[in-house]
């Protein structure tokens, strides 16, 4: 594996090259660790570039305003991990530095077993064994596991760590991200092109890519909910912060319900000439659909109950379901007043 990852290493920018001297960065490591918690390598690229400029180190990061720090991390998504991120990052910059061993990571916020692993491993070449869903895939085709995930992670973590070797364990565990990702893919895995192909029960069973089996998912709820585009004669509109804990915790947002499977109904914020937005805002989040009503209003002035009017936001400044919310009430109030 390393042979192979000294030849085809991906490139992505928080990773050093094999081929170069020195460790990772274990801030960018960490950092990248977790915006790609449940998110895909093209979607992170730029918000990683973009916390790196803005913020180059953890001191920096510590000492940066919630809201600044969560609306970089608009669109992004699973908004618990900026709020994380933050207490992670002070609890580390009081320290002075990262701590180096997995049991030492794993006891800072936001930091779970991979990741924990992750950092040891990469920053500073502990022996840590690291299982992503990429060394998960390539561990149960490679030993033709038929316990069905999630069930079989465990067994798929030992199988892990007795290939972990002792030297280059960051880079061996980047190998097998890299192969997983490349090479030994969900649906049609490039088994000619592996260099574990000659060691694959599954290869050699002709059945690599039925692995891993997984149980059946269980279908996700649909919750409803209301949410309310005022804009005022200045221009400003009618805005929320979210409260800390819950989905969307600490962002910006359009003023509207708890979202439910039965809603209950919502009040507007003050009496207006409310007109509903063509159509619904739909959402998938990872355990239920969302499916928002948005009514809109442009107002001369307001006193509204809840929220305040602000000055326009950027929509990117948005989480992505406000974020539509949003765009569709503007929308709307713009074909009202043509």
């Amino acid at each position: 594996m390393l042979i192979w990852y000294d030849a085809n290493a991906r490139d992505l920018p928080w990773r050093v090259s094999p081929k170069a001297t020195g460790r990772a960065d274990p801030y960018a490591v960490w950092l990248s660790e977790i915006m790609l918690q449940q998110t895909n390598v093209t979607t992170v690229k730029p918000y990683f570039l973009s916390f790196m400029s803005r913020w180059p180190n953890v001191f920096a990061l510590a000492a940066a305003r919630d809201s600044d720090v969560m609306s970089e991390w608009a669109g992004l998504g699973y908004y618990a991990r900026a709020r994380n991120l933050l207490k992670c990052a002070r609890v580390v910059a009081e320290a002075g530095e990262f701590p180096k061993s997995e049991a030492e990571l794993l006891a800072l916020p936001g930091i779970g077993p991979y990741t924990a692993a992750a950092i040891a491993s990469i920053a500073f070449g502990q022996p840590a064994t690291v299982v992503d869903g990429n060394i998960e895939r390539v561990m149960a085709r490679l030993y033709a596991v038929q316990t069905p995930l999630p069930r079989a992670k465990p067994e798929l973590k030992l199988l892990a760590a007795k290939l972990t070797p002792a030297r280059r364990a960051g880079d061996h565990a980047q190998a097998l991200m890299d192969l997983g990702a490349t090479i030994c893919i969900a649906k049609t895995p490039r088994c000619g092109r592996c260099p574990l192909s000659q060691y694959c029960a599954a290869y050699k069973a002709g059945g690599a890519e039925l692995l891993p089996r997984r149980l059946a998912k269980k279908a996700r709820p649909t919750r409803q909910g209301i949410v309310y585009f005022a804009r005022r004669a200045d221009g400003h509109v009618l805005l929320e912060t979210r409260a800390k804990k819950g989905l969307l915790g600490g962002m910006l947002g359009l003023v509207g319900d708890e979202w439910s499977e039965a809603p209950a109904g919502f009040a507007p914020p003050f009496v207006a000439n409310w007109k509903p937005v063509a159509g619904n805002i739909t959402h998938v989040f990872t355990h239920f659909n969302l499916i928002l009503k948005v009514y809109c209003a442009q107002v001369e002035a307001a006193r509204p109950n809840a929220g305040r009017f602000m000055p326009a936001p950027s929509p990117e400044d948005l989480p992505s379901v406000m974020r539509k919310a949003y765009l569709a009430g503007r929308a709307a109030l713009g074909e009202l007043s043509s």
